[in-house]
């Protein structure tokens, strides 16, 4: 069948999110902000993912609740900080980002990094929003399969979703496959490696043959992948450039070649160091 920009992911609770979503990472002016959303809008994207961390959950709530798309066509992510984990912290910063994102319940809501001390009670607190219907899913980010492990000894409801770095260079692909045995959707930050992978000459041979950019072929991999993806920019002409990878589609042999780029190099943080710190 072939993929559109309106296709979705279903997680294992039912709950239906596109696969292809906009990310704003570090877009904390407003005006910039206000141009990249709306012309995320334009060209197509629903699923937007902020953070506590990024600072901008209440000027994005502002662009979003005036924006012309109904909120039922919306998806809304956001993540609690890692200041912010433990039962009644996650509680209670849960309610200023809601209240922040002007919105009455959120779709999706994730642990930014995984916390050796307050790691059952944050997840606690998620099943409790859960069961309150408060977030229509619940997940985590940088979760490694023995922070998994360690949940299932007490969580009553799994993550429906892990939200992990992954491009061409960081494939993750032990983890990607220990979460579809889990029924855990894999959505990759940072798709583009923040740029690094972008002059490889793989991808800017690929790019000449498919008449495409290397960051369209980039992410037209991940599309084939089956991740979630959520490339982010503030320029409006890679907006619309990164959302234009569906009319082409990579061959078995140039998935391999791609695949192929894995060196196991993070842009971002190591979460099993991250872990005991936090």
């Amino acid at each position: 069948m072939k993929s559109t920009f309106a296709d979705q992911i279903t997680l294992h609770n039912g709950v239906t999110m596109p696969q292809h979503g906009f990310g704003v990472y570090k877009l904390t002016d407003h005006a910039e902000l206000e141009t990249a959303v709306h012309k995320a809008l334009e060209v197509g994207y629903r699923s937007f993912d902020t953070a506590q961390m990024y600072q901008n959950e209440a000027m994005l709530g502002e662009i979003l609740y005036n924006c012309p798309i109904s909120r039922k066509d919306l998806f809304i992510t956001t993540k609690i900080n890692n200041g912010h984990q433990g039962y009644d912290q996650s509680l209670f910063t849960f309610e200023e980002s809601l209240a922040d994102l002007q919105l009455s319940h959120l779709d999706l809501l994730l642990v930014h990094w995984p916390s050796e001390k307050h790691f059952f009670e944050t997840w606690r607190a998620f099943e409790r929003l859960y069961e309150e219907k408060m977030v229509l899913a619940i997940g985590v980010c940088n979760y490694q399969m023995h922070h998994l492990e360690k949940l299932k000894t007490k969580a009553n409801v799994m993550p429906m979703v892990n939200q992990i770095e992954i491009h061409p260079y960081m494939t993750q692909f032990p983890l990607r496959e220990y979460l579809k045995e889990q029924k855990i959707a894999v959505e990759a930050w940072g798709p583009l490696a923040r740029g690094k992978v972008l002059k490889e000459a793989v991808l800017e041979e690929l790019a000449r043959f498919y008449q495409k950019t290397p960051a369209q072929i980039v992410l037209r991999w991940h599309l084939q992948h089956g991740s979630i993806f959520i490339p982010k920019s503030s320029t409006p002409s890679r907006i619309e450039e990164n959302a234009d990878i569906y009319d082409f589609e990579l061959s078995s042999a140039d998935m391999a070649k791609i695949d192929a780029l894995n060196k196991d190099h993070r842009t971002g943080p190591d979460p099993d160091k991250v872990y005991p710190t936090i």
